[in-house]
């Protein structure tokens, strides 16, 4: 059965917000990209945004994981009042991320199509009908 996680975008400052959440719930963060950890040159990085969060996890409890990033500047600045958070699906395998993908974004829009991401994992996301932002992931064990 696949995990459903909170997801929130931060306008560069996803760094110092999660080692403040690190601080309430404890733990150890599970997982850190900076977008310089993606640069190709398929995947140019701008210097300004080379140590921003591309990824970050921090588990809390047994099963739930909170997750961000920073968005990117040329994406432009995120409504920290609106569209901020996005749910997070992480499913047992391709064949669940593509099952809940595709039903899912039935009539909504797709942002991401689901294949291979740069940082290895089977990754797509989208609006639905609804305008709830949803991301969809499975990482082989």
């Amino acid at each position: 059965m696949a995990l459903i996680n909170p997801h929130i975008n931060f306008n560069g400052n996803a760094e110092e917000a999660f080692t403040f959440y690190k601080s309430v719930f404890g733990g150890e963060f599970a997982k850190i990209i900076r977008f310089k950890d993606l640069a190709s040159p398929e995947f140019r990085v701008a210097e300004s945004e080379e140590n921003k969060i591309m990824h970050i996890a921090l588990p809390i409890g047994k099963c739930n994981m909170l997750m961000a990033n920073d968005v990117p500047e040329i994406l432009g600045k995120i409504n920290e009042n609106e569209n901020r958070s996005k749910i997070a699906i992480s499913a047992e395998s391709k064949e669940e991320a593509d099952r809940l993908f595709n039903g899912l974004s039935v009539g909504g829009q797709i942002e991401g199509p689901i294949g291979d991401s740069p940082w290895g994992s089977y990754f797509g996301c989208f609006r639905d009908k609804f305008g709830i932002e949803w991301m969809v992931e499975f990482t082989q064990q």
